[in-house]
């Protein structure tokens, strides 16, 4: 008897070895920093000092389009919706790059973009992206951030795979990922979990310091814990040494986060559950340059600097900011607007562009 007691614990203890190697093998472990690719082509123009450039970043929600309410788009997670159907992909991806090519942005930093996903069938969305665009796009880099063979989400059950990516009409060096902070659970849990990350792309500058785009994507759903006081705090950390070095930099992306207080008290009651009252993305606003500002944010035309349209057919307009960008103080930025008028139906979010100045020689 106790011979068998041990044979059935030895099996039990090998069958839990090969489910963790398993898992381990089939999920996304990045370093806390490394190399991201850069694909360029070799007549691609280098920067000047002193030149104005165009930025816009976008959240492009995997390409899905505004038809449907997915089951993390709700609190309560019982929304009906899994995937996009492969028409309203197609539909999405030419809309993005119809309003890439309207703006025609220097340089374009994009979230949520899937590659080898099970819900929008496995395809490299950003390789079907600029095939829509000008040649002109011809750098690019991309980073991981949520990676795995299976999820056994019971809403998912399948492959994931969604980057961050930075198109640029102009040459890039060199590029990396900047892991950050995990969001706080089981040990099991994290290995199917999103790791977020920044993406930085250098850009040579004839004679002077590189120019240094960010692409950033904070996590969701974090209240109860200090995830987003970290990532804010790594992200603040990684500008403030650009910014001691003396490099012109600008950062972008979705944080995830309200502009303020009163911003969290005019949500609906029921999406007031995804922030914190008193908000995170404070010491960005302090310390940098804002995009939009904090002034617009609160002011009397706060509407215009909206960036999400929740997919919850109780809100049924854009009623939040959540996306930013920031820029060094070397950096003199310009115009810039939410492009609200015509990507209502594209996404969850509405890009930002903006106009700024490099620093002169």
């Amino acid at each position: 008897m106790k011979q068998a007691i041990k044979w059935a614990a030895g099996i039990v203890a090998a069958l839990l070895v090969l489910l963790v190697t398993l898992v381990w093998l089939t999920t996304f472990h990045p370093a806390t920093l490394q190399a991201a690719p850069v694909a360029c082509a070799q007549a691609t123009p280098m920067l000047q000092p002193g030149q104005s450039l165009k930025l816009m970043t976008w959240n492009v929600q995997f390409m899905a389009g505004k038809n449907y309410v997915f089951f993390s788009d709700l609190p309560t997670g019982t929304a009906p919706d899994e995937r996009p159907s492969r028409a309203d992909i197609t539909k999405t991806l030419g809309e993005v790059a119809r309003v890439i090519r309207a703006e025609r942005p220097d340089l374009v930093l994009l979230q949520e973009v899937d590659d080898g996903a099970a819900r929008t069938d496995y395809e490299n969305q950003l390789a079907r992206l600029t095939a829509l665009l000008p040649p002109e796009y011809a750098c690019q880099t991309e980073a991981f951030y949520w990676k795995a063979a299976y999820v056994p989400h019971p809403r998912i059950h399948g492959a994931v795979g969604m980057k961050l990516a930075i198109l640029s009409r102009y040459q890039i060096r060199s590029a990396q990922r900047h892991q950050l902070a995990l969001m706080a659970g089981d040990l099991l849990s994290q290995q199917f979990n999103l790791k977020r990350a920044i993406l930085e792309a250098d850009l040579p500058v004839a004679g002077e310091h590189d120019f240094v785009a960010l692409d950033t994507h904070l996590d969701a759903f974090a209240q109860g814990n200090d995830t987003m006081e970290q990532q804010v705090g790594q992200v603040d950390a990684l500008l403030a040494s650009l910014t001691s070095a003396g490099m012109p930099w600008a950062i972008g992306g979705d944080f995830n986060l309200l502009p303020s207080e009163q911003a969290y008290r005019e949500l609906i009651a029921s999406h007031q559950s995804f922030y914190n009252p008193h908000t995170e993305i404070a010491p960005l606003y302090a310390h940098y340059q804002a995009m939009p500002s904090y002034t617009e944010t609160t002011g009397p035309d706060a509407q215009r600097w909206y960036t999400y349209f929740p997919n919850d057919p109780a809100v049924g307009r854009p009623d939040r900011t959540l996306d930013y960008l920031f820029f060094a103080p070397n950096v003199q930025p310009g115009q810039h607007y939410v492009r609200q008028h015509d990507t209502l139906a594209i996404s969850d979010h509405l890009p930002i562009v903006a106009e700024f100045r490099l620093p002169p020689r």
